[in-house]
């Protein structure tokens, strides 16, 4: 991976080539990745996911106007976009400038106005499309920006929730809170487990003896805003509809034991939806039981119910794919590999896999040989170290 100096230097002489050289500040937000707790986080159930070293640099100057230019040098041909910093609506010749300018309406919308633009040149290194959260990642970042310039003194989980609030609102995708928190809220070397219920939290150590976290991108490109993301979301909330008419107390399913979903089951009338439904209760379930395992030192039943969760979002939730399947299926089968499976939204994007130290090698190239025989076209593959979340730099 390139080095940070690196990168900087580089964003730098991009920067004065497209605004002129001024003085800037610059800022990291990272990537995040679930280790376990899929499609939970919108049922009212835990996640367990950590922000990674991969994420979206930025450097920043003040404009006089109230006009705010961003280029990213990953999206080239896109060149610099302009708008202004208020008033703002989806515009969709804006293209991916839409995440930082749904910040800026959903914290004008707040009453934290800002006085004036900014010129912003962007540099990602998590790669497009992958499940790894290039969006929160953007929208954290941007939060950050407008934080520090105009002093609105607003704490993390407060520019977490907004930024969720940009994505539900302004760019039209119903996600639920675990991406922007693990990417505002991360720290090194810890992985959080959230009750996205209540937004109560805490950071667990992550000391994965010997092994590492590695993310298989299926280099599958997938579109979150139109893949079947809301309709999952609505047949959860349709099968917590049905459940609430035999128990009215109940508010998501995330409260549910996977005992107390079995008796009640039978009251959601549409087998599918009972099946979506299952899921999220026992994905729930089983990622505290996960948390509980790592944290008592038991990697190897962490591994076990990593695949248990692959098998639920592949059988009973439908979002992986063949793709995805196959990068699984693959990284059971290999030594050292300790638990493996789909994390982020599904359809297309990465797996994470916990691999021991000495099996990386072999797990990339026999993984990536058969996959690229299966599939057509070849897998990427990412050490990840566990990483802080959004932070400016200098």
């Amino acid at each position: 991976m390139e080095k940070e100096n690196e990168i900087l230097a580089k964003m730098e002489e991009e920067f004065a080539a497209k605004f002129g050289a001024q003085e800037t500040r610059a800022y990291f937000s990272p990537g995040r990745v679930n280790l376990i707790g899929e499609h939970t986080d919108y049922n009212g159930g835990h996640v367990f996911p950590c922000a990674i070293s991969l994420g979206t640099y930025a450097l920043v100057a003040d404009r006089a106007d109230n006009k705010t230019r961003i280029y990213s040098m990953n999206l080239a041909d896109k060149g610099v976009i302009e708008f202004a910093m208020s008033g703002l609506s989806y515009d969709k010749e804006k293209n991916w400038a839409n995440y930082p300018m749904g910040v800026v309406k959903v914290f004008e919308d707040a009453g934290h106005k800002a006085s004036h633009g900014f010129d912003i040149l962007v540099y990602g290194t998590l790669p497009n499309g992958s499940g790894l959260s290039s969006s929160a990642s953007i929208e954290v970042l941007t939060a950050l920006i407008l934080n520090d310039a105009f002093g609105f003194g607003l704490d993390m989980v407060e520019m977490v929730k907004l930024s969720q609030k940009a994505e539900n609102t302004f760019v039209g995708v119903n996600c639920g809170i675990m991406d922007q928190f693990a990417v505002g809220m991360g720290k090194k070397d810890c992985a959080i487990l959230l009750d996205c219920n209540t937004l109560s939290y805490r950071y667990s150590k992550i000391a994965l003896e010997g092994a590492s976290i590695v993310i298989s991108n299926t280099n599958k490109p997938h579109s979150l805003a139109s893949s079947a993301y809301n309709v999952r979301r609505a047949q959860c909330e349709h099968a917590l509809n049905e459940l609430k008419e035999v128990k009215p107390e109940l508010n998501a399913l995330g409260e549910l034991s996977n005992e107390a979903f079995n008796q009640l089951a039978g009251a959601i009338s549409e087998p599918l939806e009972r099946q979506r439904a299952r899921h999220a209760v026992l994905e729930n379930n089983r990622t505290l039981e996960a948390v509980e395992a790592l944290e008592a030192d038991d990697v190897v039943k962490f591994g076990k119910l990593m695949n248990e969760s692959h098998y639920s979002l592949r059988d009973d939730y439908d979002v992986t794919g063949k793709e995805l399947d196959t990068l699984a299926e693959l990284a059971w089968q290999i030594d050292g590999v300790i638990g493996s499976r789909m994390t982020g939204a599904g359809f297309g994007g990465c797996t994470v896999s916990l691999v021991k130290n000495e099996a990386i090698e072999a797990f990339k190239e026999k993984v990536g040989k058969a996959y690229t025989e299966k599939i057509g076209y070849a897998p990427s593959f990412y050490v990840a170290n566990i990483a802080d979340g959004t932070h400016r730099i200098k």
